[in-house]
């Protein structure tokens, strides 16, 4: 051995089995085998009975497996987590002012919905920078409250649904589409919630999913917004809800073969223990990362407080030695371990601070997240020796 290759930082051995750690699409399931799926629905119509119950069985079973309450609804509509989100604002805003919360890009997104498309004027922006939340107390709950669960691209979360009261009188409509299956939601205290496939179930993409509560129900045949609606948002007619899409009849031709891998997901979860088990599986995950955060001094999460650091879209960033550009020790972190075939896919969001983002989500595998860690120091000392 050489005195050059003494002086390198000593390589791992042991490489994550699977190195798909990306926040959207998301890693599949442990055992996915896309021979294994029930293609019986494949080159049939939708709306002939084998496509109406494949696609009902998505709303029944994810009703089911999220212990949602009476009176909700599930519905499997057009345009992943943003038709879903779009659907919701486009529908059921105008009827009283409005609460906006933003900390991050998606959440900002809706705003420039609300804001700039829907041209809403009775809108209080409620906003905070990468790593904070806005100030939860300050939220009116006599207007409607739109915010994202988890931050996807800050790796925040709310803490809990203690901010949000029982006696409301607005609607919340909320975001969820990285904390579906990962955490525990209080689904009284939310009246709208959307998520997608290809988060935390390891789904495919295109295809959103729109959570009613009673509440929501009431609003959309009570009120009509003052706008037209694309053929796609409508979800009622002569004043009432089109109680099909929420068994099945979607809106639009959705890919069956997407439903195929999704109600796989489903049963996945089901086997293994059901939603308990996909956020004990989660909450494993980010630990694995909590802890080497706790003791590696060039490392910190994004989010500022340890109760909103998110267990889903892990962000984090670096302190690096004078004289090393952050920007460039980053990127020199993400071509090593691509080409290690270690970990793939894990720099942060384009519009956030630079650094890592690690998907932490039920569908990566605990010893993956371990056999991970050990390569992230040594890219580290191998970007800035």
């Amino acid at each position: 051995m050489t005195i050059n290759e003494l002086s390198q930082p000593l390589r791992p051995e042991q490489k994550p089995n699977n190195p798909n750690f990306s926040s959207g699409p998301c890693s599949k399931r442990p055992g996915y085998d896309i021979n294994l799926l029930d293609l019986s629905t494949q080159g049939r119509s939708h709306r002939a009975p084998i496509g109406k119950q494949a696609l009902e069985r998505c709303c029944t079973e994810t009703a089911e497996l999220l212990g949602l309450p009476d009176g909700y609804r599930v519905g499997v509509v057009p345009a992943s987590d943003t038709g879903a989100v779009e659907m919701a604002m486009w529908s059921l805003l105008g009827e009283r002012p409005i609460d906006m919360l933003a900390w991050e890009s998606f959440g900002a997104g809706w705003v420039t919905d609300v804001k700039q498309q829907l041209k809403l004027e009775n809108v209080r922006l409620l906003e905070a920078p990468y790593g904070e939340l806005p100030n939860l107390k300050s939220v009116n709950f006599n207007h409607d409250v739109v915010f994202t669960w988890n931050g996807t691209t800050s790796g925040v979360r709310v803490p809990s649904g203690d901010w949000i009261p029982d006696d409301r009188s607005g609607l919340t409509i909320c975001d969820a589409t990285s904390a579906v299956f990962a955490m525990a939601l209080p689904w009284e205290k939310l009246d709208v919630v959307t998520f997608s496939w290809q988060k935390v179930l390891g789904g495919e993409g295109a295809h959103g999913m729109l959570i009613l509560s009673p509440r929501a129900v009431a609003r959309l045949e009570n009120y009509v917004p003052p706008w037209p609606l694309p053929k796609i948002f409508r979800m009622t007619k002569n004043g009432k809800l089109i109680e099909g899409i929420f068994k099945g009849a979607t809106i639009n031709t959705p890919s069956m073969l997407c439903v195929a891998d999704y109600l796989d997901a489903l049963s996945w979860v089901r086997q293994i223990g059901g939603v308990k088990e996909t956020i004990r599986r989660t909450s494993a995950n980010v630990k694995v990362i909590e802890d080497f955060v706790e003791k590696t001094p060039w490392l910190e999460f994004l989010a500022r407080k340890p109760d909103e650091v998110s267990s889903t879209s892990v962000c984090l960033v670096l302190k690096t030695p004078d004289g090393c550009a952050e920007k460039e020790v980053v990127s020199k972190m993400l071509s090593l371990l691509e080409q290690e075939q270690v970990a793939y896919d894990i720099g942060s969001y384009r519009d956030a601070p630079n650094g890592l983002r690690i998907w932490c989500g039920a569908t990566i595998e605990t010893a993956d997240v371990e056999a991970l860690i050990p390569w992230i120091q040594w890219a580290y000392d191998t970007a800035v020796s």
